[in-house]
């Protein structure tokens, strides 16, 4: 009779060599039929203030990478922000050379190990942006004031932008012109009542009561818009009177005083020339 045959149990020790081949084959065999998985870019957003202009997005990467293009409408795609590992991209320069254009962009991502990829990544695109008519208004700056007499005169900076025309970079002005308004918030600083006054230009002349101190701030908007009208108002501003008179009396006290120190020494030294000029006269009687 014969003895039956069983089949050979492999040892533990021949098995983890096989399972490390096995394992090793079939990580090649994903990498090479491209199935490596990367997170796709959401909540594409525009952030711009005076026409400088970031695209940021979600999530911040762990295994990949990310580029971003931009287009104008019906235009060509331009890669910005290569193989980044930010979530934000700064975009100001291919925006600047038309602010009236209508942009969309999109964020691609990669494995981190992207130069060994090929195919067409996975992308999300943003909603489209016009600089023109979105970019929000950054607050406002007061370049001067002065008041004399019965008129405030105030004058606002001209903020400079990114937008370019011609090779030269434009203001805030020169890009909006007379759609571009300032109002001007001013009040009596010992009141609280507020006035308002309005410009299309970046300068103020409005009357006030002589002698009284003012405080004002400063908005800027652009009512034609549907949004993103008004800026934030500037820091408040005021003038003082009661500074110029304090410094008046502090200069004529100064005057003062130097003056009595000028004529005190001189007297002292007066009277010390007729002190010795007596001395002298008296000096034979008292021989004699």
């Amino acid at each position: 009779m014969e003895t039956p045959t069983w089949p050979r149990v492999p040892s533990p020790e021949a098995a983890v060599p096989r399972m490390l081949l096995l394992s090793w084959v079939l990580l090649q065999v994903a990498r090479t039929s491209g199935t490596t998985e990367v997170v796709v870019a959401y909540n594409l957003t525009w952030k711009s203030t005076n026409f400088k202009t970031i695209l940021e997005w979600e999530p911040k990467p762990i295994n990949h990478v990310y580029t971003v293009q931009i287009s104008p409408r019906l235009g060509n795609w331009k890669s910005k922000c290569f193989y980044t590992t930010d979530t934000e991209c700064d975009l100001t320069d291919e925006i600047g050379n038309d602010v009236n254009q209508t942009y969309q962009a999109r964020v691609l991502s990669y494995p981190a190990d992207a130069t060994d990829y090929s195919g067409e990544p996975p992308f999300t695109n943003s909603p489209e942006f016009t600089p023109y008519v979105e970019t929000k208004l950054g607050r406002p700056k007061i370049q001067s004031f002065k008041q004399i007499g019965t008129k405030l005169n105030v004058t606002i900076q001209d903020t400079c932008t990114l937008v370019r025309r011609n090779g030269t970079f434009l203001s805030l002005r020169n890009v909006f012109g007379k759609n571009l308004i300032y109002t001007l918030y001013y009040w009596k600083a010992s009141s609280t009542g507020k006035k308002t006054a309005k410009t299309n230009t970046n300068e103020f002349l409005i009357d006030v009561d002589e002698g009284e101190s003012y405080c004002f701030s400063v908005q800027a908007a652009i009512p034609s818009r549907k949004a993103n009208q008004k800026s934030p108002e500037s820091p408040i501003d005021c003038t003082s009177h009661e500074k110029g008179v304090l410094l008046v009396i502090v200069i004529v006290v100064l005057v003062v005083l130097i003056l009595t120190i000028i004529l005190s020494v001189t007297l002292y030294k007066c009277r010390k020339v007729r002190a010795r000029q007596s001395g002298k006269e008296s000096s034979p009687l008292n021989a004699a």
